[in-house]
């Protein structure tokens, strides 16, 4: 090995190692000021002028130095593919942006929680006792959760549970901040939401905005003109004897309450122990969304807001006009005597739930997150009351208004009378809305009783199949019906005992031990005699019983996205038997509902050329299931219903606007097994 000087560099030479690489450059001169080494074993010829020419004799090799690399780089045919490939991964993320811009703007918005899942009303005295005093409380509901995994429901309404008297059973609160002993605690409350939530749960509480019990501390307050607190509730001057005006309360007679302390009387227009706020004055209104925060921040998925129509009235306390001019003023004492122009749905009331909107806005703003809001007004025929609280184009008011038309449906149980009730709200609705469907609730009766026990699976699946979120009050998912009670614990029930609300309250039945399952001691309301076999235990044991039909249709609605998102076409209807289709753009499979509330019938579709002539029975209230039906002999039983499914291309919903209906139009892209913008 030796060592040779070049330009002031060292070069070292190896004896004995030959370079494969090496050819003589015929094209250059050896530089006069560079003498050539010549060594038996090895010749190096170097550039007298450019150090790199002493790399041009090397090919390209793992761990070459940096002038090697460079030098080598240039060339066309390493430069060319680089290039080409810089280019494609710069075309193919500009193209991968472009797409992803493209699915996200095309995508139709996801199905928040209430509406993919249906809503589940919870009574809490009723539905299960934990501690065996006869009354069900928080923590009965917290070992009943999972029940609901079973019946594949995800949001829960619970109605009151704040601290009350319970004269009104605790729609008269006494403290919007704490939890009535009766129920337990407000530590109960706290883990009872923790295990919702992790059971991917959510929880709907009742509001109870329009009043408060008059062992309130407010009403005290203001009952003795203390200051600040004069006005938090409506006072008027007036006798013992005589009310300012012929008012009259839902509970029935006079909607006014002579007040010793104070020497005024004062609104109610519930129970006389049930005084109304004074939303006119801002303190009230600023006090009822500390109340809403207040629940919010515990981590409360929603509120159902109670009796909004209720909660503004005209200042000038005229008297309301009667439905019969002819009936002397003296005997007028139900509500449904008078019309109620100057007691329900003010001006104002709007403004009121658009803050109440606004504040839970606030806390919806975490993925996941939204929080509800529900309100409840019977507006009965005056149906374009009720859809005015969804609000407008560009202000939103509640994500729904309770739908109890269909609570109706026991005086009209006909196929005709089915498909009215449903196509008022469809009809009446704002377009791009979400629909909902009530056919029962703890003020009404029982659908089992109120129909007939063969009409409660057919009512469940009308339920569970119509387009929007429906809304299951306790116990209709077994068939519970109504129990004869003969002490009444209703306030309204004494006012009239032909209208008490008792029978539809009684406690859930999980099972035929004695008390149901409910408690280990005597309920506060009875028992229904036929919990032997009308309870949840014996049920999921009874293949196609009415709880097993409730699963599985509230497990089809989640499955199949024509169900829960798409085009609901009305087909057909006659005195007994309403039918409709459910189907989306782009997909193939659709479903047709058929639906019996009358007797007998064979029902003809061959009238309607969309349907193809044969389809498969995927659930039926009276098994059936896999059987292949033809569109033009349908037969169905008093009571039956099929859900039948079918492959088509052919789509009902352009032929038929007027009787097809959709919250938000999308289409299905099976290639790519996606919903986009249509």
């Amino acid at each position: 090995m030796t060592k040779e000087s070049l330009n002031g560099k060292a070069v070292e030479m190896m004896e004995g190692v030959n370079n494969e690489g090496f050819q003589v450059d015929d094209d250059k001169e050896t530089s006069d000021n560079v003498k050539v080494q010549e060594e038996p074993s090895s010749t190096l010829v170097l550039s007298p002028n450019e150090e790199e020419s002493a790399y041009r004799q090397i090919k390209p090799y793992a761990g070459m130095p940096k002038e090697v690399l460079l030098l080598y780089s240039n060339q066309a045919r390493y430069r060319l593919p680089r290039e080409i490939l810089f280019w494609l991964v710069i075309a193919s993320t500009v193209a991968l942006v472009a797409v992803t811009i493209t699915v996200i703007a095309m995508s139709p918005a996801c199905l928040s929680w209430w509406q993919s899942s249906a809503v589940y009303q919870i009574y809490p005295r009723s539905f299960k006792d934990s501690d065996n005093n006869g009354v069900g409380d928080l923590k009965g509901i917290r070992d009943k959760l999972d029940h609901f995994d079973y019946l594949n429901i995800k949001a829960i309404w619970i109605s009151p549970f704040y601290k009350s008297p319970m004269k009104d059973f605790g729609y008269d609160v006494e403290d919007f901040r704490d939890v009535d002993p009766l129920f337990g605690t407000m530590q109960d409350f706290e883990d009872l939401l923790a295990s919702m939530h992790n059971k991917g749960l959510k929880l709907i509480m009742d509001f109870i905005p329009n009043h408060t019990s008059d062992k309130h501390r407010w009403f005290l307050l203001s009952r003795n003109r203390m200051s600040g607190f004069e006005d938090y509730y409506i006072w008027t001057n007036c006798t013992p004897s005589i009310p300012p005006n012929n008012w009259v309360s839902v509970f029935g007679n006079s909607s006014w309450t002579y007040d010793e302390v104070r020497g005024q009387c004062y609104l109610h227009q519930f129970l006389k122990e049930q005084p109304d706020l004074n939303f006119r004055n801002p303190h009230v209104r600023e006090e009822m969304k500390d109340i809403i925060r207040f629940w919010l921040d515990k981590g409360v998925d929603g509120f159902r807001m109670d009796a909004v129509k209720h909660l503004l009235e005209a200042k000038h306390l005229r008297d309301e006009p009667q439905v019969d001019p002819n009936k002397p003023p003296e005997s007028v004492n139900s509500e449904f005597d008078l019309y109620h122009d100057h007691t329900t749905s003010q001006l104002g009331l709007h403004d009121i739930l658009r803050d109440w909107r606004v504040e839970m806005d606030k806390y919806s703003r975490e993925p996941g997150r939204h929080r509800f809001m529900v309100t409840e007004s019977y507006d009965y025929e005056e149906i374009e009351k009720t859809m005015m609280y969804y609000g407008t184009e560009i202000v939103k008011e509640s994500d729904f208004p309770f739908n109890f038309y269909l609570l109706d449906l026991p005086k009209r149980l006909s196929g005709g009378g089915a498909f009215d009730l449903v196509n008022l709200w469809m009809t009446n609705m704002p377009k791009g809305k979400w629909a909902n469907w009530v056919v029962g609730n703890h003020d009404k009766p029982r659908i089992s009783s109120s129909t007939g026990k063969e009409y409660t699976r057919v009512i469940n699946m009308l339920l569970l199949t119509l387009p929007g979120t429906p809304t299951t009050y306790y116990g209709e998912e077994i068939g519970m019906e109504n129990v004869n009670v003969t002490e009444i614990q209703d306030p309204f029930g004494k006012f009239n005992p032909n209208a008490s609300r008792d029978p539809q309250r009684s406690p859930m039945q999980w099972s035929g031990e004695q008390y149901a399952g409910f408690s280990k001691n005597e309920t506060w309301l009875p028992i229904h005699p036929d919990h032997a076999t009308v309870n949840v235990e014996f049920q999921k044991n009874e293949s196609g019983s009415v709880l097993e039909q409730y699963r599985a249709l509230s497990l089809l609605r989640q499955a199949e996205l024509a169900l829960h998102r798409g085009w609901a076409c009305f087909v057909h209807r006659d005195a007994d038997v309403f039918a409709f289709a459910r189907e989306l753009d782009g997909l193939s499979q659709a479903f047709l509902v058929v639906l019996n509330f009358g007797g007998k019938a064979l029902t003809d579709l061959s009238g309607v050329p969309e349907l193809p002539d044969e389809l498969t029975v995927r659930v039926g209230t009276r098994g059936r299931e896999g059987e292949r039906l033809q569109k033009a002999q349908i037969e169905t039983w008093p009571g039956e219903g099929l859900v039948l499914e079918y492959s088509s291309s052919v789509r009902l919903n352009p032929g038929h606007a007027s009787s097809c209906f959709i919250a938000e139009k999308a289409c299905y892209l099976s290639a790519l097994d996606i919903l986009y913008k249509c």
